[in-house]
């Protein structure tokens, strides 16, 4: 995957948690810490748009499929934002 360069300007101490993550092995590199960060929040981005499963719904698991699948078809994916993360 190509990526490309960005510069953001963080805060003193957001610098600090990120090598935090760095020194205790979470991450491999700040670039890393800051991508996961991203990922995160479009996850959480897209759970919000199309709900969650709840696993202890009385429905049917089948059902339940069916209609996430219905809500995902309705919406616009772009696969180079997918691809990207």
């Amino acid at each position: 995957m190509v990526m490309q360069t960005i510069q953001i300007r963080l805060p003193t101490v957001m610098v600090k948690q990120l090598d935090r993550g760095v020194k205790k092995g979470i991450y491999a590199s700040r670039s890393d810490a800051v991508r996961d960060s991203l990922r995160r929040a479009s996850w959480k981005d897209w759970e919000a748009s199309i709900g969650t499963m709840n696993l202890r719904d009385n429905r049917d698991s089948v059902e339940i499929i069916r209609q996430t699948r219905k809500k995902l078809s309705s919406q616009a994916i772009d696969l180079n934002e997918i691809n990207s993360l």
